[in-house]
């Protein structure tokens, strides 16, 4: 008798679903051709490192004490929430060559200093992984390797070893040997990583996992991989550049969005203490069109300045171009400016440019953005020593943003002197930096005639 013909399902890569038959959309989460055919794997030990099921109280739960594991690296601690986590899994997402690798190369041979650290490569043999070492400076460190693509094999090292630290680069080359799909499935995506996140939890190692990202800049496979982690860490670059932005999009024990900046160097990353210094290009003397404003990554307020060009359009619809910034919003502050600062620019070509590549998502970029346009506009520059940031609203108000006291430290500290900020984000003098003049608006009106 012939054996009988495995099972197979199809499985959706979004939201990891399962359904008997082929579809053009998943009849879970409604995606377009995202099923992909699975061999149905047998029942795995579930229970291996679980233990027997316990029911308890919440009174009678005794909460241990947050104790944060320091990685030698303040930006990298700083987008971790303080450090690491006992059992915390991160995943650690980014384009090919973007320093991943590079990045968690430094930070586990410095921990294993401490304590035992395993770094499981998929993709480079043992001998690839001296070399990188030896050219960022950690050879010497102590640190264990293992090159294996069987998460069996790994799971049985990480036993034998008890290392605080496990790092998997990266979980699409990883294979669970009791499921038939190839590496990199949804549903061997979905199996390795469970597997890996248990043995975490139930013994306390900080897990590190590195994933490809798809042509979008998403992470591959099934989008429950992003839910069964604690961290989702975002490699961010410009094309050309060899600054790094390291950005926290989800973190169950710190702030999300916040933002670490690193140097990428022929010996490794650097971290960059002060990175307002990327994002602020101080002109010599003050020219038409730039402005300066503060905006706030996570927790960290950044000084970034905003150019404006504006030209009379040889084209019958002028163009409207943002970088760095919301597009649509563009078009509606410049409907803003109109219709409450008397000031059209129906006929002229509009740019707007973030210098540094940063995107602002904020809303107190509204104002700078506005008075850039004006400068431009009117060929009369805004005095070198300005700084500004509030939000514009339909009715041409000035609204307040959050931590106005914060961003005031942070201009003073780069040397500004004069603020134009909203009315309602006027700190009480005790908080207010001796060096810098505020300079109030509640209307649109007012803030144009400031700057006259």
């Amino acid at each position: 008798m012939a054996p009988a013909r495995p099972r197979s399902s199809f499985v959706c890569r979004e939201c990891g679903g399962t359904t008997p038959k082929w579809a053009g959309q998943c009849p879970g989460c409604g995606a377009w051709n995202s099923l992909e055919e699975a061999v149905a794997a047998p029942a795995s030990g579930r229970g291996q490192y679980g233990g027997e099921p316990t029911v308890k109280r919440l009174p009678e739960i005794q909460a241990e004490s947050e104790t944060r594991i320091g990685t030698g690296t303040g930006e990298l601690d700083r987008v971790l929430g303080g450090g690491l986590v006992r059992g915390g899994v991160v995943l650690l997402g980014g384009d090919p060559g973007i320093g991943k690798s590079t990045l968690l190369l430094e930070t586990v041979a410095g921990l294993a200093r401490d304590g035992g650290a395993l770094y499981v490569s998929g993709e480079e043999s043992l001998e690839q992984v001296r070399l990188r070492a030896e050219r960022i400076g950690v050879a010497e460190a102590g640190l264990q390797l293992l090159a294996e693509t069987a998460v069996e094999p790994v799971l049985a090292a990480a036993e034998r070893i008890q290392p605080s630290v496990l790092v998997v680069d990266s979980i699409q080359t990883l294979h669970c040997e009791a499921v038939g799909s190839a590496p990199g499935s949804v549903v061997q995506v979905r199996e390795s990583s469970a597997r890996l996140v248990r043995f975490a939890k139930q013994t306390g190692t900080v897990l590190f996992l590195v994933g490809h990202v798809t042509k979008d800049g998403q992470i591959a496979g099934p989008r429950v991989l992003e839910h069964m982690v604690d961290t989702v860490l975002y490699f961010e670059s410009d094309s050309g550049s060899r600054h790094r932005l390291l950005r926290a999009v989800k973190n169950r024990f710190g702030a999300a969005n916040e933002l670490g900046v690193f140097a990428m160097l022929d010996h490794g990353l650097k971290e960059v203490k002060n990175p307002s210094a990327i994002f602020l290009t101080r002109h010599e003397t003050p020219v038409p069109g730039s402005g300066v404003m503060v905006t706030r990554e996570g927790t960290r307020p950044l000084l970034v300045e905003i150019q404006a060009l504006v030209a009379e359009s040889p084209a019958s619809q002028p163009r409207r171009v943002a970088v760095g910034v919301d597009g649509n919003r563009l078009a509606m502050l410049l409907a803003v400016l109109h219709r409450h600062g008397g000031v059209a620019t129906g006929g002229d070509d509009v740019f707007i440019n973030a210098v540094g590549g940063v995107q602002i998502s904020e809303t107190a970029s509204d104002l700078p953005i506005l008075l850039s346009v004006l400068s431009s506009l009117r060929d009369q520059p805004i005095p070198h020593d300005w700084v500004m940031f509030g939000e514009v609203g339909l009715a041409g108000e000035i609204r307040p943003v959050p931590n106005g006291s914060e961003r005031l430290a942070e201009a003073a500290k780069h040397g500004f002197r004069y603020a134009l900020i909203p009315a309602k984000n006027q700190p009480p003098a005790s908080q207010c930096p001796s060096s810098l003049t505020l300079i109030t608006a509640d209307r649109l009106a007012e803030a144009i005639d400031a700057l006259r």
